[in-house]
């Protein structure tokens, strides 16, 4: 979705960056778990009202850093410092745009410039950058409260391990571009525009929902590969165990302003952070702390992946935006030119093995 250059926004630095900027005032920022006193609207069920378009555009990393280990939460001077570097690394006319927590990461460690991490034809450039509002966290993690992914179960790290050395960029090293597909059913669901998966964690890409509410129903539509999901609030049961789906089965209810949707059932297709969802139970907290600001708390509990579960708060943020199509690139026409890249790839370094063996 194509949207106006704004100054983009992070939290947080080391504690050397912070002598120069200690005599920055800035007005105070609540942490965003300070959901008090705000009384949601309601729908004509009488249900909290939480339907409109949605932004994640959190720049807070979905990890802590290491650079911020045992910290949880900044200063008001350390997030308006880390918003002027942002502003100056990313600002208009500054090159490539910085998806997901590059924002956060790069202005964190006062990095001078930004390049895209594809290095053969680049990245989006800055037209493509929204603005990343934040508040004081130094991770969307909030338990375990190291602000850490927990660690992989021994079998899930050998999975792990073999799918990023399949799918290792043969030219460049870089894992997840499937450059070792054979075929276009080796290459993933999202490069063949057919989903991205639930839940997509992912900000500042295509990253806005619609919520469309009645009584018996809730819609969640996602901007990316417009997804749709479907969730009945009436107490039905999980399909059985045998009946999988792309992106699960998922069931909800109502805990006072708090919607609670649990998704089971994944057909193990698509991925969650590279690896199968098949045994994966998630349970999504939707509570509107704001007349802009919606709280989408995520729980992964997958004991056959992670060694415990791990629970990510995202800020959603209000928009009178539409949400566009998204339109992934139309009948797959971009699938040959992946495969003839992929086959000339391998040719050249056929090529150059053979100039090696000669001498």
């Amino acid at each position: 979705m194509k949207r106006r250059v704004l100054a983009l926004t992070t939290s947080l630095t080391v504690a050397a960056a912070m002598l120069a900027v200690s005599s920055l005032t800035v007005a105070a920022q609540k942490p965003a778990s300070d959901t008090k006193a705000y009384k949601a609207p309601r729908t004509v069920d009488g249900q909290p009202d939480l339907q409109g378009v949605w932004g994640n555009n959190d720049a807070t990393p979905l990890e802590r850093p290491k650079e911020l280990e045992g910290r949880a939460t900044l200063t008001d001077a350390e997030v308006a410092a880390l918003k002027a570097r942002a502003a100056k690394l990313f600002g208009e006319g500054s090159g490539d745009a910085a998806f997901g927590d590059d924002v956060f990461i790069n202005a964190l460690r006062d990095a001078k410039e930004f390049k895209s991490y594809d290095k053969q034809v680049g990245n989006y450039n800055n037209f493509w950058i929204v603005d990343r509002p934040i508040d004081n966290r130094t991770s969307l993690i909030s338990d375990p409260p190291d602000g850490r992914v927990p660690a992989l179960t021994p079998d899930a790290k050998t999975q792990l391990d073999a799918f990023l050395a399949k799918n290792r960029d043969v030219s460049e090293g870089v894992p997840g571009n499937n450059s070792h597909a054979e075929g276009p059913e080796d290459f993933g669901l999202g490069h063949r525009c057919i989903s991205f998966g639930s839940p997509r964690l992912g900000a500042g890409y295509n990253s806005y929902y619609q919520i469309v509410q009645s009584k018996d129903w809730v819609a969640i539509y996602s901007e990316m590969i417009h997804d749709v999901r479907l969730i009945p609030l009436d107490n039905r049961p999980h399909l059985p165990d045998d009946v999988r789906q792309l992106l699960g089965d998922s069931r909800g209810h109502f805990e006072g302003d708090t919607l609670v949707v649990e998704t089971t059932n994944f057909n193990g297709m698509g991925r969650f952070r590279n690896l199968p969802q098949t045994n994966l139970k998630v349970t999504e907290r939707f509570t509107r702390i704001g007349p802009e600001t919606l709280k989408w708390s995520v729980t992964i509990n997958d004991p056959t992946v992670y060694t415990k579960p791990w629970t990510a708060d995202i800020m959603l943020r209000g928009t009178k935006d539409q949400i566009y199509e998204y339109a992934c690139h139309e009948g797959n026409e971009g699938m040959p030119g992946a495969l003839s890249g992929i086959r000339a790839q391998e040719k050249a370094a056929a090529a150059g093995s053979a100039v090696k063996g000669s001498n």
